[in-house]
């Protein structure tokens, strides 16, 4: 006789908790820290490679850098490069085939980019959906994606300058391919260092993408 009550509050425990989607599935979430960890590996190893045949007046320090010496931080960098490439091409082809790269990036306008930029230095921008990107969100992660996509490039055309002598016009040829390759890698590294700052101003979306919810 009391088998209905107890089905229908076990269903509005069920609506409350394991019904909600995540605000990331797992996938994303598993993407995410793997490209994280591309990235630190890539940029650690790409720094003690610049050591070796610095383009400008300065060196950084060893204590920051991977590999030891150039041939072990060349083996790192080639590694991560790795895993970036395969792990860029899953989250962007997960992100294309569910649609979620239209519904999450997109629409993109300038007017809307000035207004979220304005509401962020006044620190009125709401963070109360965090399902839903805000326009500064989206064009910041539309532009480190094309970022990590000319990063690439430019490596490639360095790594490989005679197999694709195309990429290597199009750089502008193998010396312009370093700068290129170096800004896109300072470019990265100043989205990363806003990221965490972000992320430590608003702890929850941290904790979004560590457990999903």
């Amino acid at each position: 006789m009391n088998a209905e009550p107890v089905r229908a509050g076990s269903v509005r425990a069920g609506k409350a908790t394991g019904d909600v989607p995540p605000v990331h599935p797992l996938w994303l979430r598993l993407t995410h820290w793997l490209n994280a960890l591309a990235v630190v590996l890539m940029v650690m190893s790409g720094w003690r490679i610049y050591n070796a045949s610095p383009l400008f007046d300065f060196r950084f320090a060893d204590e920051i850098t991977l590999g030891g010496w150039l041939a072990g931080a060349i083996l790192w960098h080639f590694a991560a490069m790795w895993l970036l490439v395969v792990n860029g091409v899953l989250y962007l082809s997960i992100n294309t085939a569910t649609g979620r790269l239209w519904r999450r990036f997109f629409p993109l306008s300038p007017r809307g980019f000035v207004a979220d930029l304005k509401a962020a230095f006044h620190g009125r921008l709401s963070h109360a959906d965090p399902r839903r990107y805000n326009t500064v969100q989206r064009a910041a992660y539309l532009f480190v994606i094309l970022d990590l996509v000319l990063l690439v490039v430019s490596g490639l055309v360095l790594w490989k300058s005679v197999q694709f002598p195309l990429l290597r016009e199009l750089m502008g040829g193998y010396e312009a391919a370093r700068y290129v390759h170096f800004f896109t890698m300072a470019a990265l590294v100043g989205f990363v260092a806003i990221h965490v700052a972000m992320a430590l101003l608003v702890p929850r979306s941290l904790l979004h993408m560590i457990r999903g919810r």
